[in-house]
């Protein structure tokens, strides 16, 4: 039998529910858990967007008594409740499914809810005592699900955001150094998976590092389309029921909460309540992002494979047992898990695109599973970042001796005699090669067409691989400042992102 004492007694326009007493979400989220129990995974493992939730109500609390609204007294409280939940208190109260109906609205009951009786606490009162401080006349005042949440899915997607392009940074100071180690190393570079012409290792590390610096910046450039608001438009856009002054007073206390100069109010809040279709952009470059990033690791395990009977260039560190029948085999498991994140980004990508049609009339219900997907996305992705640079990148060893006897042996060497002796005696020297097996520096010398001291010249490593590129001004991280930066993304990852409950 339940003790009176365990739960509350909380009732809304369907009817009574009890509460656990000691719950700070009430009847409203208490709904949504039942109706939405479908993920088992709650919002409040993406902490960046409750970060973002309380960050939104926070603003709105300031603006509205600002404007003389909001009762000062009150608002202390909940401005109080909000920066509690800022600093990542109470997460483990944003219990409503990441998938639910209503557009968002069951995760903005939620957090009205924990607000106000959190706040409730702050002021002596008891939870659920909502004639002292409501969920919906006080910590919702002059907002709508329908801006409050879209404005909180964006800011705690840029939240996100930047804890991945912190990953993607470390990333790339990874692949630089082990361009740096291997800047003298020769290989052969590939075509279409044959024999093209020499390259040095350190050339084909520091590309990839250029590719992740592009990716980089394509992420930091999508977060200031993101950071258009719909804040003061309420339920379509109107801004029914919010204060004429409220629209204005609103994004500057927004702008100071988050640090984000670059926040703007939407010029048309109709159209920015009823058009989800930036999400669309956030997830195309996250796509971009992963399958270039897929790429890379397809690379790394064709060069590393073998080792006896593949390319053997490089060697990834050797993470776990490959086989349960082949003893001593080992797999790049690495770079296998990291473009499997890759996929599903892709296919989210789809999820996302979809629910952005779906969109109808004045709003679009479906930026619950458009949150769900970047979050994840963003989630997995900085995860799988960080095991590659550590679990992978950072132990990468050569075999210059092997890439470098392959770089002798190839008839591609021939490419490097073509502007001194043309194109069509360098032709004859590649198949005679290929057919013989003999070098190519000792058929130009035997058929009379270059001096040894004129091979020798033309097949330097300077002359076959080209220039080595620079780091331009790109600074390489120290190991402490790279430490730092580790703590700092851990800092902000204040919950297991991925626990997923189970009944």
């Amino acid at each position: 039998m339940v003790d009176a004492q365990d739960y509350r007694i909380e009732q809304d326009s369907i009817g009574e529910m009890k509460i656990p007493a000691d719950a700070y979400y009430g009847v409203n989220t208490a709904r949504a858990v039942e109706n939405f129990d479908i993920a088992r995974r709650k919002i409040g493992v993406y902490p960046d967007f409750i970060v973002a939730l309380a960050q939104v109500k926070q603003a709105a609390c300031r603006a509205n008594v600002e404007i003389g609204q909001l009762d000062p007294e009150i608002g202390k409280y909940i401005d109080a409740a909000c920066q509690e939940i800022i600093d990542g208190k109470l997460h483990d109260q944003f219990v409503v499914g990441v998938i639910q109906g209503g557009a968002g609205t069951s995760s903005n009951m939620n957090a009205n809810e924990v607000i106000a009786n959190r706040a409730l606490e702050l002021a002596g009162h008891k939870k659920g005592e909502y004639q002292y401080i409501s969920p919906n006349d006080h910590v919702n005042m002059a907002q709508s699900t329908n801006d409050a949440y879209p404005s909180s899915v964006k800011i705690g997607i840029v939240h996100s955001m930047q804890n991945l392009v912190a990953e993607y940074h470390l990333l790339q100071d990874a692949f630089l150094k082990k361009s740096i180690e291997f800047s003298h190393i020769l290989k052969v570079g590939r075509t279409q998976m044959q024999d093209a012409v020499p390259m040095t290792l350190g050339q084909e590390f520091h590309g990839w590092a250029t590719t992740i610096s592009e990716d980089i910046d394509r992420l930091i450039e999508v977060q200031k389309l993101v950071l258009e608001l719909n804040l003061g438009g309420t339920a379509i856009g109107t801004g029914i029921n919010a204060h004429p002054d409220y629209a204005a007073a609103v994004v500057p206390h927004l702008r100071k909460i988050t640090g984000r100069d670059d926040i703007c109010g939407a010029s048309d809040l109709i159209e920015a309540t009823s058009d989800t279709g930036v999400f669309m952009s956030v997830s195309s470059v996250m796509k971009r992002a992963a399958m270039k990033l897929s790429k890379i690791c397809n690379d790394l395990r064709l060069l590393s494979s073998g080792p006896q009977a593949g390319f053997n260039e490089i060697n990834l560190p050797a993470r776990q047992a490959g086989s349960s029948i082949m003893p001593g085999k080992v797999n790049p498991v690495i770079p296998e898990a990291v473009s499997q994140v890759a996929y599903v980004v892709a296919g989210n990508d789809v999820t996302v695109s979809m629910a952005v049609e779906a969109g109808q009339l004045q709003l679009n219900a479906f930026e619950p599973v458009m949150l769900h997907t970047l979050m994840q996305n963003s989630t997995w992705l900085r995860r799988a970042l960080r095991t590659l640079r550590v679990n992978c990148v950072n132990g990468i060893t050569a075999n210059s001796e092997h890439t470098e006897s392959q770089v002798r042996a190839n008839i591609g060497l021939v490419t490097a005699l073509n502007p001194v002796i043309g194109y069509s005696a360098a032709s004859k020297i590649a198949k005679r090669a290929q057919r013989t097996g003999e070098s190519v520096a000792d058929i130009a010398v035997e058929e009379g067409l270059l001096t040894r001291e004129q091979v020798e010249q033309l097949l330097q490593a300077e002359q076959l691989a080209g220039k080595i590129p620079t780091l331009g001004d790109r600074k390489l991280l120290s190991d402490e400042e790279v430490a730092e930066l580790e703590r700092q993304i851990d800092s902000l990852d204040m919950v297991d992102l991925d626990r997923i409950e189970v009944a």
